[in-house]
């Protein structure tokens, strides 16, 4: 197995050991599958976790033929009683499958216990985002015109003018960027690359940080485009304190963290008029039915039209 993945590999919680069979199928999910570091350590947490519950009951996912379908639905009512929320649900089933699919194509289980085990059903959450106003705000907060400043733009340029997630704005390399040419060069989830437009402001602040990122003194080796203090690569709760600090510069009222920059690229771009499958490529969803959660707020904006200009609407005010 990679280095990087190696912390993976124990239930940080309570430090259980996690057996080869779940050791194999991380590592196979890593290497094999391309997944991300993100995506390998939340799939060890929710394996590890369904571990621990087992370990209280005498039993492992070290003998995996013992296991029933009673167990993961044991598994899944314990979480409900620990009140975890139905997507967190939803993914350690969806790790679970995924483990013992792997375990039964190397012949080691003879049955899969979760076969017939439903997803809990999910509330509809719409996702939250920005005015167009209160984006423009954020975009030209007053930010100092040093190295970390023209950062913190640059960074948050690209998570709304181009509606990447933080994960693909962090891990964006310097041979990335090129600006002449308004495109950046993306690896999304399930290691699938695309090239994501920029805007001209997102030329102009990503070239102006560019000119300053040597002042973060990186090493030689160091490719990441955005930096850290220290000269490493700048990590998600970094990335998070920049946009709460850039937010309340802008005298915005409430918390913004980066992915509700993404959803408020989406939702603009939908109520600007441009169509699902547009916006389906510049998110880089393979699915339309995952874009298809911002339209709510297209509509929303069409009710407000009808109920300003139809003359029923009126009458009924």
């Amino acid at each position: 197995m990679e280095k990087t993945h190696a912390v993976s590999l124990r239930n940080r919680k309570n430090g259980l050991e996690m057996p080869d069979s779940g050791q194999a199928f991380l590592a196979r999910l890593a290497v094999e599958k391309g997944c991300s570091k993100a995506t390998v350590s939340a799939y060890a947490g929710d394996l590890g976790q369904f571990e621990e519950y087992l370990r209280a009951r005498d039993l492992s996912i070290a003998e995996p033929r013992a296991l029933k379908r009673d167990h993961v639905r044991g598994f899944v009512a314990d979480l409900h009683r620990k009140r975890i929320q139905k997507s967190s649900m939803a993914r350690k089933l969806s790790c679970l499958r995924s483990f013992f699919k792997y375990l039964a194509r190397q012949n080691l289980i003879a049955q899969n216990p979760t076969a017939g085990v439903r997803n809990p059903r999910q509330e509809k959450r719409h996702p939250n985002f920005l005015n167009v106003d209160q984006s423009l705000a954020l975009m030209e907060a007053e930010v100092p015109r040093d190295p970390e400043g023209l950062r913190d733009m640059a960074l948050a340029e690209l998570l709304y003018g181009s509606g990447l997630r933080i994960s693909e704005a962090l891990g964006l390399g310097v041979d990335d960027v090129d600006t002449s040419s308004g495109v950046v060069r993306v690896m999304g989830k399930g290691a699938k690359e695309r090239l994501a437009p920029l805007s001209d402001a997102g030329k102009e602040r990503l070239d102006a940080y560019l000119a300053e990122r040597g002042a973060f003194q990186p090493d030689f080796k160091e490719d990441a485009l955005f930096l850290g203090r220290r000269g490493a690569r700048l990590q998600r709760r970094q990335a998070n304190r920049i946009l709460v600090k850039l937010a309340q510069s802008a005298n915005l009222p409430e918390r913004v963290h980066p992915h509700m920059l993404r959803h408020s690229f989406a939702t603009h771009l939908l109520e600007a008029g441009a169509d699902l499958r547009s916006v389906q490529k510049l998110l880089g969803h393979s699915r339309l039915s995952t874009t298809q959660r911002y339209t709510h707020l297209g509509m929303s904006k069409i009710a407000q039209m009808y109920d300003q200009a139809h003359p029923m609407a009126k009458k009924k005010k």
